[in-house]
Formats: C-alpha cells, structure tokens, sequence
C-alpha cells in the first residue's frame, strides 16, 4: 500500500475522532489541505481569519467538550500567533494539538532567512505542550503521528505538538500502515493504603472542604456523593465551576471558602492545583490535605499532603467514598457554619457589587440552566467567577491562571461552534473583546451562534481600576477610544444589539438566542465597585 504523509495524516485525524478543523491555510501546507480537500466528508475545515482565531477556537471546543481537538497553522509567524492560546490550553488541561507546518527539512537551523523561518520552533513548541513531535521522513511518519495522538490521549489532558516540513507532505509512504489511533497509556490504580489513609482522615474531620478543578469536571457525579456523604462545601475558584450546582447548599464561592478556612481541619483536592486556596490562604498543621490528580507531580507541589493518591478521579472517588461508608456523617455544627457565610457573604455581594451582580443577573436569567457562560478578564468577569451561577459541567468557560486577556471572544466562538446544542454567551471589556474581534467575520461566515455582551467603558477598566486603588488614581495608557460595537457588528453582518439596563441586557440576549448567527450586545457602563477584596484575599493560617 501506498500513500504520502499529507494523506496519512488526514487519516490520523479521521481515525482519532477529528471531525473539524480550526485552521488557517498557507503555502507550507498547502499540500496537507489539497489531501484534506478528499475527505471534507469527514473533517470540515473551519477558517479563521488570524492564527490565534483559529487556535482559541480549537481551545474553547475541547473546553466545553472534553473531547480532543486540532489547529493547523503555518510555521514561524503563523505558529507563534497561536503561542497566547497555546499556553492557555495547557494551563486549562485542554486536549489541543498544534498541527503546525515547517520550512524544508534541509534548511532548518540554517538561518537562510526562508519565509516563516524562525530558530528552533520545534524547541518552542516543546515548552509549550506536554509533548512535541517532528515527522522527519516517510519511515517514521505513521509512528510519530500516532505517538502524538497516544500522548493527547493520555495522562493529564493537555496540548500536544505536531511538526511536518513543506517538503515531507507528498513523501510517500509504502508498506502496511500501523494503527493511527492507539490506546492511551493505561491510567495509574489508586493505592489501597492511601484510599484507607484517606478515608481514615475523612472519618476524623469535622469540617471539610473539597476544593475542585478543572480536572473534575468529568467526575461531577462522584464529587457531588463525596460532598453530601461527609458534608463538605464544594469551592471553585476558575475552572472547576459546575461540578457542585449552585443551588445546591455545598456549593460555595472563594469568598465564602476563604471565610471559612480558619476553620477547616480537611481540605480534599480533587483535579486541582490548591495554589489558588492552600497556598494563598495558608495552612498548618491542624489542617490535613488529601490530594488527588491524575499528574503526579502536582502532589504536593502546592504544599505538602498528608495523603497524595495519583489517579484518575473516576477511579479513585468511588473507593473512597465506599471505604468512608459507615464510618463518617456529616456535622451538624459544620454545616450551620457554612449556612451562616454563605448569608452574610451574600449580603455582602450585593451591597459592595450590585452592579455586576445585576448585570450577572439579567444574563443568568436569560441563559436556560444548561447553557454555556465564557468569561474574560473585565471587572464584571471577575464578579461572575465567585457569583455567577453554574449549574452543569462545562457550563463556566474561563482563562484560567494564564490570565490572557481577548482570550474570551474567540474561545467562545470555538465553544458555540461546538456546542451548538445549547445557548452560549460570553462577555468582554471593550478592551479585551478588540483583541479578536475580526473573528467576527469567521462567526458570520459559519453561522454560529454566539451571544457576546461588551461591556464598555472606554478603558482597560482593571489596569484602569488598580491604578485608582493603588496608586492614588494617577491613571496612565488606559483609557481608550472604542468604537460602536453595534454598528461594527452590523458591518460583518452580524446582529448587533444595546442595552442600557438590566432588564435591556436580558431582553437583548433572549433576542440574540434567537438569531441563527453571531450577536454582539454593547452594553455602556461607566466606573464600576472594585471586585478586589473579594478576588485577593490575604493569608490566613
């Protein structure tokens, strides 16, 4: 049998479950989409219109549905105008890989000056994923190709690299193809002794806290029966939002979680780093720490454990919940506590935040319960992160630790176009929404159905908001001129809408959900409460 390594990476990405692709052609790999042109029946090609489009895209996909997903780009300029998503990727845990194109083999680290020449690409690449590959020729092209997908599939779910040269695609490759989709490595068995050590700490508790990530978000079911079982509250601080529903009464915010945690004699981490609580808000040794995660090396990275079990959660809860049965119930006087700042707490958002909180409001009431909220780093996105309302799995998109500012608009395009099942509505600031906005003429060429509200103050309102607390308001380069975001939307052809209220803001999205395409809601807002206090906390043990 005979075929080339364009045509056999086409196929890889057929037998790993690929059917769309977030990319944006060029000449380097030109070869790859005249293969791919012969199987659009089975991979569709979605084109943005910049790199990083179509790499936040890939990443916003496989955020909001656990499930892999590719990018293609060319090398050099084009690769690096991924680099912002790429590292948001990996600090999100999403299963993306780069499939990016490469000068010829002969010419690399020649410094010849070759369009999209850059050094050492393959380096960059590396420290940017959990793993990087390099087809080198037609004798390990089957075998590179199925390592990268081997490696997307295993462990830790985070970004993976591809690298093929312009000259390799039409190599051709003889013999018997091997299996493109291989097996992920096997997940590690959770250790008896630590399932029985640690259900000895839980039976000792008398008040725990369970404090999950991104990496539970598959696990929401066994969290939620680990959590009533001992009656811990359930925190999130970015990425693990939906897990514990926010009607139920376990479900806590950081605030409320920081206002408990002199008390806490258990913190049980499941999928997360802790830095965001152990190690911000301090520890000692009343406190004990259960720490379990598929990736070794976060165990204990944040602070030492008491008992720290390597594996998958979907493994590991299901012992210990049945190793803490019988022996452990639920304190009466705990979860008085947790009752009682979680009232004050609430009282306290809205006397300090009303505005947001409002804002938050009128979007939670026009999103049905399983529609998808993307958030982005503007002064309201911080307020929905402890006091917007989640109710599922994957229904909270956020940047997570990286922070990237404009990550929201075109994360959320890649979560609508994979979600189209349910309503999805992201927010900005007018500053971060410009950072991808021409994005929008990609939402309009494929019909997806994105609600975005733009909160818009004519400034990089957090630089602008710490620079007023800070530093006695000596406010420099950050206001901004911004334009009419209704009529820039208009002018891609997208719905474009303005709210002035709360109650604007909601009959605006009811109408956008409607609207088969792209809607953008300008929302005018002046100087908003600063969200601060309630986002750093200081140490408290």
């Amino acid at each position: 049998m005979t075929t080339n390594i364009a045509t056999l990476t086409v196929k890889a990405l057929i037998a790993n479950g690929i059917d769309q692709l977030y990319c944006l052609p060029g000449v380097q790999n030109d070869n790859f989409f005249n293969a791919l042109f012969d199987h659009t029946d089975m991979i569709t090609p979605i084109q943005t219109r910049h790199e990083q489009g179509a790499a936040y895209m890939a990443t916003g996909a496989a955020l909001a549905t656990g499930d892999a997903q590719v990018y293609c780009v060319v090398p050099g300029p084009g690769f690096l105008n991924t680099t912002a998503a790429l590292s948001t990727a990996y600090a999100l845990n999403a299963p993306v890989m780069a499939l990016v194109g490469q000068i010829p083999t002969g010419a690399q680290g020649k410094g010849h000056g070759l369009l999209h020449e850059i050094p050492d690409q393959i380096g960059i690449l590396k420290r940017l994923t959990k793993s990087a590959h390099r087809i080198t020729g037609a004798d390990d092209a089957a075998s590179s190709l199925a390592a990268a997908f081997h490696d997307l599939d295993s462990g830790r779910p985070q970004p993976v690299g591809l690298e093929i040269a312009v000259n390799l695609w039409t190599q051709a490759v003889e013999g018997e193809i091997p299996d493109l989709a291989p097996a992920g490595a096997p997940a590690p068995l959770p250790d008896s002794s630590s399932i029985e050590d640690a259900a000895k700490l839980i039976a000792a508790a008398r008040a725990p806290m369970i404090v999950v990530g991104g990496g539970a978000q598959g696990d929401a079911e066994a969290v939620q029966q680990l959590a009533r079982r001992i009656g811990a509250p359930v925190v999130a601080f970015r990425t693990g939002h939906g897990i514990m529903p926010s009607d139920d009464p376990l479900s806590i915010g950081m605030p409320m979680a920081h206002s408990l945690w002199p008390d806490v004699d258990l913190v049980i981490g499941l999928g997360t780093r802790l830095q965001s609580q152990v190690m911000s808000w301090g520890h000692d040794d009343a406190m004990k720490i259960i720490h379990i995660d598929i990736d070794e090396t976060q165990l204990g990275r944040s602070a030492p454990v008491d008992v720290g079990i390597h594996a998958r959660l979907a493994d590991a809860l299901p012992l210990l919940i049945s190793a803490i049965d019988g022996k452990t119930d639920a304190n009466q006087d705990w979860a008085d506590r947790i009752t009682d700042v979680k009232s004050r707490r609430e009282a306290e958002y809205r006397q300090r935040l009303g505005p947001q909180l409002e804002w938050l409001g009128a979007i939670r009431d026009a999103l049905p319960s399983d529609g998808i909220f993307v958030d982005e780093l503007t002064q309201t996105g911080y307020v929905s992160r402890f006091a917007f309302p989640s109710y599922r799995p994957r229904s909270f998109i956020s940047t997570g630790y990286q922070g990237t500012l404009g990550y929201g608009f075109a994360t959320a395009l890649g979560v609508a176009h994979a979600r189209r099942d349910v309503p999805v509505v992201s927010i900005s600031g007018d500053g971060g929404a410009l950072f991808t906005i021409t994005e929008l003429a990609t939402a309009v060429h494929h019909r997806i159905p994105l609600t975005t509200v733009i909160f818009n103050d004519h400034a990089f309102g957090n630089v602008r908001r710490l620079q007023m607390d800070n530093y006695d308001s000596r406010l420099i380069a950050s206001d901004l001129s911004s334009p009419d975001f209704v009529s820039l939307a208009e002018s891609f052809g997208a719905q474009g809408l303005l709210a002035t209220s709360p109650n604007q803001l909601r009959a605006a999205i009811e109408t956008a959900m409607l609207h088969d395409g792209p809607s953008i809601i300008e929302v005018p807002v002046g100087e908003l409460p600063s969200p601060w206090d309630f986002v750093l906390m200081p140490k408290l043990r």
